[in-house]
């Protein structure tokens, strides 16, 4: 069984960053893709940031430019380094992984941005 534990959610102003970190709790598989979802009160979960595993990357438009996924394959370790934060990123962040078309979930971290 995988088990993925994120850090780095917390409250911050806008225009203010964090990173966002998620690792897998077990090291045998070499995950294809990895990702970061969001769910904010009342919507539906939307995909953020996803990354491959030769490290392409696709994002959601609302964040295309302010926010960057990287992958630590060493450490079956998923980053989210989210800059220049608006009040509309509050969400609940989400990461997932993906190996062998079966996909992973987090707990998932608070984003709070205050205005």
């Amino acid at each position: 069984q995988v088990q993925l534990v994120e850090s780095g959610g917390g409250l911050v102003q806008a225009g203010g960053s964090l990173r966002l970190s998620c690792t897998a709790s077990i090291t045998v598989f070499i995950f294809d893709a990895m990702g970061w979802y969001r769910q904010a009160p009342g919507k539906q979960r939307e995909l953020v940031a996803i990354i491959g595993s030769g490290s392409s990357s696709n994002y959601a438009d609302s964040v295309k430019g302010r926010f960057t996924i990287s992958r630590d394959n060493a450490k079956n370790t998923v980053y989210l380094q989210m800059n220049s934060l608006k009040p509309e990123d509050t969400a609940v962040y989400y990461c997932m992984f993906q190996v062998a078309s079966r996909d992973y979930w987090g707990q998932g971290t608070q984003v709070t941005v205050s205005s």
